[in-house]
């Protein structure tokens, strides 16, 4: 997937913006950080839920999947844009979608879902 791929993805939940996080560009829903995409290697850091299914993510496809030490404390996976499947990437971006939405906004879409 390319930079205007994920731009395109992420700006279709309901509620999606852009916006910046530390001084970096990123997509917030309704206010709220969602990911942003790390310029110097072109992978989006997500929070997966936990560091379990992080680290079995790590596991199961490291060329799509990898980690800094900055975020090995924290439940968020860098994803190589270029190489993951889209369909898990909308997905898991859906999933996401469902924890950071205000109650609100997660009413007024049932089609993504509740927050597991």
């Amino acid at each position: 997937m390319t930079a205007d791929e994920i731009d395109a993805l992420i700006m279709a939940l309901p509620g999606a913006e852009h916006g910046t996080a530390y001084g970096e560009p990123c997509w917030r829903i309704a206010g709220k950080f969602l990911t942003r995409l790390r310029a110097e290697d072109d992978s989006l850091a997500l929070d997966v839920g936990d560091r379990e299914r992080r680290d079995l993510l790590l596991e199961v496809d490291p060329e799509v999947f990898h980690l800094t030490d900055h975020y090995r404390s924290y439940s968020y996976v860098l994803i190589r844009i270029a190489r993951v499947d889209p369909e898990w990437l909308k997905a898991e971006l859906a999933r996401r979608w469902r924890k950071v939405a205000p109650a609100k906004l997660g009413k007024a879409h049932p089609e993504l879902g509740v927050a597991d």
